[in-house]
């Protein structure tokens, strides 16, 4: 099979747009899907073990609450479409999760002692989940990036089971 290569350097073909697009959805598309949805999951159980069921008014940024409540009532507005959860986690782009690691990492390091390299694996795999997002063609290192942060998602689930944190998955 001859590798798959960016449509936008050649000529139209919509064969070739939909063997990138097939392509970005089976090699990165849902492990960034996988990352960011188990991101949730960890800041949730984590937070909720260290600071209790109400910690979103504790850990969040207040600026942050605001944009929330807007994304909320985009959703509100639109009944016909999916909802993207009853929790606000749900809400927060990866650069807000990233951003609530990085302030609640007093929280964090009990938990997870490599805390801080998570939030610099989270920042460099920003830009990528951004490409792949908003329908580009990421390069090598993007997708490195993206593999490397995939990859290392069993051992931040062990520091939960080490601790004995129960995962709880936001609704």
């Amino acid at each position: 099979m001859p590798a798959v290569r960016d449509f936008r350097n050649f000529s139209f073909s919509s064969a070739r747009i939909d063997r990138c697009g097939r392509h970005l959805g089976s090699k990165l598309y849902w492990k960034l899907y996988v990352i960011e949805n188990t991101i949730r999951i960890v800041i949730h159980s984590v937070l909720t073990q260290q600071l209790g069921a109400n910690w979103w008014g504790v850990a969040l940024d207040p600026k942050l609450v605001p944009k929330v409540t807007g994304r909320r009532r985009s959703y509100i507005a639109k009944p016909n479409n999916a909802s993207p959860g009853g929790s606000d986690i749900h809400l927060l782009y990866l650069g807000e999760l990233t951003d609530i690691v990085r302030a609640n990492s007093h929280q964090f390091v009990p938990v997870v002692p490599d805390a801080n390299n998570w939030v610099a694996i989270l920042e460099s795999i920003r830009v990528p989940r951004n490409l792949v997002g908003h329908m580009n063609f990421p390069n090598s290192f993007d997708r490195g990036a993206i593999e490397f942060a995939y990859s290392r998602l069993p051992s931040l689930l062990g520091h939960l089971a080490a601790h004995h944190i129960p995962v709880l998955i936001p609704k």
